[in-house]
């Protein structure tokens, strides 16, 4: 049974047949009588990415009323996604995250989950911002942005289009004229990335 808990950049979920590097939630959002999603798609302001090995836990995904378990192609898509890493099972990530995060404010978890809440593209249910061609020049690496049906990571100039499986090809941002360009990541994700914060990319985005 494929269920629908794998996440795109824009936090929707989906069902595919597919494995991420990473799992992740936003409370409980299923039934576990049917091991199907609820009309809910968050119960808490603190959406988290987690490693998919920690210590000795077994899951079955969705099998009893406990967090939905979600999953992530990578880093990358969680982030765009509106989650950020979890200080149970990757503390030294979401210290980093934070820190980055935060600037020169004090850092607080709780106050940069309010934030994402106010950003991310599922829960702040505001419309996609077009983005220039001059901005979309200016997002640095791991910013994730959607144009026409699909998504696209930033990495070194170039546009990867994304899927489920991993990155299939990589454009120049001058191939994607034509098409409506918006943002997906939230700005103090963009804002972690550049104080030097660096998400974790599927391999596919090596080829």
């Amino acid at each position: 049974m494929t269920l629908q808990n794998r996440i795109r950049p824009d936090g929707a979920a989906e069902a595919v047949a597919a494995r991420g590097l990473f799992t992740g939630n936003r409370g409980i959002l299923h039934d576990p009588a049917t091991r199907r999603l609820t009309g809910r798609r968050w119960t808490t302001t603190a959406w988290i990415a987690c490693a998919l090995v920690h210590k000795d836990v077994r899951r079955v995904p969705m099998a009893r009323r406990s967090w939905t378990e979600l999953f992530f192609l990578d880093e990358v898509t969680a982030l765009a996604a509106g989650h950020r890493p979890c200080f149970a099972c990757r503390p030294r990530a979401a210290r980093a995250f934070l820190a980055a995060a935060s600037g020169a404010r004090s850092p607080r978890a709780f106050k940069l989950d309010e934030r994402l809440h106010a950003e991310r593209r599922l829960s702040a249910r505001a419309p996609a911002r077009a983005l220039t061609t001059r901005e979309l020049a200016r997002l640095p690496d791991g910013a994730m942005i959607a144009a026409g049906e699909r998504f696209f990571a930033v990495r070194k100039g170039r546009a990867l289009a994304w899927t489920h499986h991993g990155y299939d090809r990589s454009l120049a941002f001058g191939e994607l004229a034509g098409l409506a360009v918006s943002q997906v990541t939230a700005d103090c994700v963009l804002e972690a990335f550049a104080a030097g914060y660096r998400p974790v990319w599927h391999p596919s985005a090596e080829r």
